[in-house]
């Protein structure tokens, strides 16, 4: 696995880099924002692990900019900055996982692997259709009746997991599971938010309903008749 360590504290980095190397891993090293996004938009990275509070540009900022070049590496971001909200303005802006200062090695390893594990886009994957709506996942684009739909990371995410296990009923504990990677206090009203936000862009401006709740059991999206 080759790795991009994004962070400003010496001692830190110095952890996690030999921790790294020790598992038999390949690193590279930036101690600050806009040296660590020039790297990540120019060399490819199994992971990267990402400080949110770095010097010259924050990492929200790092990953807002990496998701819209289209860049999907997975993202960690390694922080003290780790207040509930917090945490949902970084995965919202499209981090895959979020680990709180002070950390133990093993626990920062253990999420690097499980975002490796992750099975690798197949071609015949690429593209997701259900009804007249349809997803490119590598170009990350949306279209409804050939009119395209902008999302935000975190609600592209959702509607993929949607359009993959269409018609069959979600419930809000297996969204936060596989959309938020159980990061999340279980009385959040992330999910209830993001699918409202979801239903303006993909079932309000047309005629027929895609996204149902299903009351006291979960969501589910449906192909039109």
């Amino acid at each position: 696995m080759k790795v991009l360590i994004i962070e400003d504290d010496r001692s830190t980095a110095d952890y996690v880099a030999g921790g790294l190397k020790e598992e038999g891993h390949d690193l590279d090293h930036a101690a600050s924002g806009p040296e660590g996004l020039e790297l990540a938009c120019t060399r490819d990275y199994d992971a990267v692990v990402i400080d949110r509070m770095l010097p010259g540009l924050d990492g929200l900022s790092i990953v807002r900019a990496l998701r819209s070049a289209g860049r999907d590496a997975p993202i960690i971001f390694l922080t003290s900055v780790s207040g509930l909200d917090d945490r949902v303005e970084g995965l919202e802006a499209g981090a895959d996982d979020y680990l709180a200062k002070p950390f133990a090695f093993s626990e920062l390893m253990a999420r690097l692997n499980a975002l490796a594990r992750r099975s690798p886009l197949r071609k015949e994957d690429a593209v997701l259709k259900v009804g007249d709506l349809e997803m490119n996942v590598i170009a990350r684009q949306v279209r409804r009746q050939g009119q395209a739909i902008e999302l935000q990371p975190r609600e592209f995410r959702l509607l993929e997991y949607m359009m993959r296990n269409r018609g069959r009923v979600l419930t809000r504990t297996m969204l936060l599971e596989r959309v938020w990677d159980f990061h999340f206090d279980p009385k959040t009203n992330v999910v209830e938010t993001h699918v409202s936000r979801l239903r303006s862009k993909v079932d309000k401006p047309f005629e027929t309903e895609m996204i149902r709740t299903i009351r006291g059991s979960g969501y589910i999206l449906n192909v039109p008749s």
